[in-house]
């Protein structure tokens, strides 16, 4: 809770020095400090890697997708500029790669070394970056911070739910050969709780939610608080094979980054694609 509300504050800023500043900093460290905790659940399943490249790769895919979200380089005024720079990114990522391997000594197993690199990257940094295409979304008149704001707080209302159904009346369980605590009690509270949050935000921050109506607001409760279960499992199926109980140590209680990132990650694309192609018209 300190943390989110440390981060919507300084995003929420009237000074937009602060406000892009903190933004891009916070953004660029849940990124490396994520993809840093993926390459060591990794290394701990005995799988090679280049952390070093991937975590150079993510800095650069963040900082670029800010400049063109900020007006530094063309193409801002339209979701498919940046798109098309995270493909060019990608593009040249990989070739780097390839590259990378060819004068590799340690990491004989080309594949499975770049394989494990692009897909951490992909993982963390690239679904991360969502947040930053949703926050500098054209043609809402600077409303995109409000849309950041809406997909957090339905997300940790589905986590708060999940969690709080679960421990009071769980009796079935979901998947326990991956998360023995996950149940589809849980689940049902998850989506009742993450539901009721975004009825509840469209209708007090509806004039700065463009297009989000009652109806919208129910699919979107529902269809995030399912992604936030589903990457709450993912993450719990690496670190049960890494045979870690946290991704790391940084938050008493909680764990790591990705424990603290992994509903987030794949709603953020989500909540994108929804905002792009569903609720803004072009």
């Amino acid at each position: 809770m300190v943390l989110w509300t440390a981060i919507l504050a300084a995003l929420f800023s009237e000074h937009p020095l602060l406000s892009a500043g903190v933004f891009l900093v916070v953004m660029v460290f849940l990124a490396a400090a994520g993809l840093a905790e993926f390459y060591g659940l990794a290394r701990a399943r005995g799988l090679a890697c280049f952390p070093r490249w991937g975590l150079f790769g993510g800095v650069l895919l963040m900082g670029g997708t800010f400049l063109h979200g900020t007006g530094w380089l063309r193409g801002h005024d339209l979701p498919a500029g940046v798109n098309d720079f995270e493909t060019g990114f990608l593009i040249l990522f990989v070739l780097g790669l390839c590259v990378r391997q060819f004068f590799s000594r340690d990491h004989t197993a080309g594949l499975g070394t770049i394989a494990v690199t692009l897909f951490g990257l992909m993982y963390v940094p690239w679904l991360l970056n969502f947040i930053q295409k949703i926050h500098f979304f054209p043609g809402i008149s600077g409303n995109g911070k409000f849309y950041v704001l809406y997909f957090i707080v339905v997300t940790k209302f589905s986590d708060t739910g999940a969690y709080a159904v679960g421990s009071l009346i769980g009796r079935h369980k979901m998947i326990p050969r991956i998360s023995p605590g996950k149940t589809w009690e849980g689940f049902g509270g998850a989506l009742a709780i993450s539901t009721g949050a975004s009825l509840a935000l469209a209708h007090y921050l509806g004039h700065r939610l463009p297009g989000l109506t009652p109806w919208h607001a129910v699919v979107l409760g529902v269809v995030l608080g399912t992604a936030a279960v589903m990457g709450d499992l993912i993450e719990s199926r690496f670190k049960r094979e890494a045979a870690v109980k946290d991704s790391g140590r940084l938050f008493p209680g909680i764990g790591g980054i990705l424990d603290l990132l992994d509903s987030l990650l794949f709603n953020a694309p989500i909540m994108y694609l929804y905002l792009r192609y569903l609720l803004i018209q072009p």
